[in-house]
């Protein structure tokens, strides 16, 4: 077996742990998504919303709401670089903030990535928060110094990812990203859309079948 194989078969299990544990968990309540898959596409996915690849001519969009302090998220963090792999020429991935009120860093780790986006940097941003979760996710004092410190990590202009990381309108499109989602019915994370459809998947195969069965229908 090859070591790309074997990565995969990991991936599928972390996968199918992960989110076998999220169904078996209550959630929140949420107001009802509203109706159509047209709106709630639109909604799920606005133009401004930020994609982690946009190919040419792309029917199918792939959404992930989620908390960069959520440990079910950072599990299944190595499962969507899996699809986008396999995925990325042919679907648009999108990313939306949704910081859970139990994670005390979570709307700040939302800021951080949104300030490193303002600089062109969200991607590397986006995969540091998760690759590095285990060191400052869970705790109950401001990450904000270590977020600070992945910014220069990156190379980022640190006067202006200091500015961007204290305006006000960087909060405002965290909490409006998470408005969003509520309005969508979205209850926690990760919670996941293709082409305004809300997937509940059990298994890695539920993800990549619903894909497949998006792209063979032509959006």
């Amino acid at each position: 077996m090859t070591r790309n194989a074997r990565l995969s078969l990991v991936v599928v299990a972390v996968f199918v742990l992960v989110v076998g544990a999220l169904f078996g968990v209550t959630r929140l309540t949420a107001p009802a998504a509203p109706d159509g898959t047209e709106a709630a596409a639109a909604l799920a996915a606005r133009p401004e919303s930020h994609r982690l690849s946009d190919p040419a001519g792309a029917t199918v969009t792939f959404v992930e709401f989620l908390d960069f302090e959520c440990e079910a998220c950072g599990a299944v963090y190595p499962a969507i670089e899996e699809l986008r792999a396999e995925y990325g020429d042919r679907v648009t991935f999108v990313i939306r903030y949704f910081p859970g009120p139990g994670h005390f860093n979570a709307e700040r780790s939302a800021r951080a990535v949104e300030a490193a986006a303002r600089q062109d940097r969200l991607e590397p941003m986006y995969a540091l928060m998760f690759e590095t979760q285990a060191q400052w996710g869970e705790q109950q004092v401001p990450m904000d110094d270590r977020f600070r410190g992945y910014a220069e990590q990156l190379g980022l202009d640190m006067a202006r990812y200091d500015a961007d990381y204290a305006d006000p309108a960087v909060a405002d499109r965290v909490r409006a990203e998470q408005a969003d989602g509520i309005a969508l019915g979205v209850q926690g994370t990760p919670t996941f859309f293709v082409n305004g459809e809300r997937l509940e998947p059990r298994t890695y195969d539920d993800l990549t079948g619903a894909l497949d069965e998006a792209l063979a229908a032509g959006g």
